[in-house]
């Protein structure tokens, strides 16, 4: 049974100032996703759903989508700020605009997922080492396993030039995942030291050896009863909240200290790239052509 591979598409890009998630970065004007949905092709994966916001589906499917269809099998679903509310709390979060964070796309997507899956962001680079990793082994467990996995990252191969970075923080013992700590805020300060601004001011430095999670999880079928029950519990004390996010390293962790499962922790010590900020894209299309001239990935991706 192969994996199927779900795409974290409904972003709003505030930082980058557009729509990145179909911005062109390849030699033939290829999306970001157009080479991690490649990568995962080539690594086992039989299914891509992208889930996206309602607005940019014109956009999405003229400029990434009909194309990847035409190459794999592939679907879209929606995520918008009703999705999985009942009129009470539709009444009751009437003033909130955007949609829930990444735990609610992935529920979103769940009737369109049959297989065990990988969940990745739609603007940050992975490198195909990481999709083999997760393409073998979430081919080999049971749809209701109890055992998940993630790829972790080392944090000074994930930081920006460009501004400040969202990571979680992983917690590692026998290579599984112990905890993650969402930091929201971390930079290089005018000493080139890499700081966590905390919550509170506060400001905690970091080596830059330290395993971040950059949203690439493993999961089988089973992990969406302990997203149920997070959300759940996110939406009634949330519901009327104008930005409160429910967050999938936070459902994802839920598991463990629920005693509901593992999450097996596989790392990578590829160099993250990705679409943050605006000056990012001519780096991000600078690290694809040297790919594309190192013979990574052939000039042209798909065949139609």
């Amino acid at each position: 049974m192969k994996p199927t591979l779900l795409v974290l598409a409904a972003g709003m890009g505030s930082r980058y100032g557009g729509v990145k998630q179909i911005d062109g970065v390849g030699l033939h004007d290829e999306c970001l996703l157009d080479f991690a949905t490649y990568d995962a092709m080539k690594s086992g994966f039989g299914k891509v759903v992208f889930i996206i916001r309602k607005d940019i589906e014109a956009a999405f499917r003229e400029r990434l989508f009909d194309r990847i269809a035409r190459n794999f099998d592939a679907e879209y679903v929606f995520q918008q700020h009703e999705s999985l509310l009942d009129e009470k709390q539709l009444a009751a979060s009437k003033d909130r605009s955007k949609p829930w964070g990444t735990t609610h796309a992935v529920l979103c997507a769940e009737k369109a997922i049959k297989t065990p899956f990988a969940v990745i962001n739609s603007d940050d680079y992975y490198g195909r080492q990481a999709f083999e990793v997760l393409g073998k082994y979430l081919s080999s467990i049971d749809p209701m396993s109890p055992e998940h996995a993630m790829v972790g990252y080392v944090l000074g191969n994930t930081m920006s030039r460009s501004g400040s970075v969202s990571r979680g923080v992983c917690t590692v013992a026998d290579e599984k995942l112990v905890s993650i700590v969402e930091n929201l805020k971390i930079y290089y300060d005018e000493k080139d030291q890499i700081i966590s601004e905390m919550a509170d001011g506060e400001k905690k430095p970091f080596t830059g050896k330290e395993w971040v999670s950059m949203n690439l999880f493993g999961f089988s079928l089973k992990a969406f009863e302990e997203f149920h029950k997070y959300w759940d519990n996110f939406i009634a004390n949330n519901v009327s909240s104008p930005k409160a996010e429910a967050l999938l390293p936070v459902a994802a962790s839920d598991i463990i200290a629920h005693n509901q499962g593992i999450i097996k922790f596989f790392t990578s010590q590829e160099t993250w790239f990705g679409m943050t900020y605006p000056e990012d894209r001519q780096i991000v299309k600078d690290e694809i052509a040297k790919k594309i001239k190192d013979g990574y990935y052939p000039e042209k991706l798909w065949s139609k």
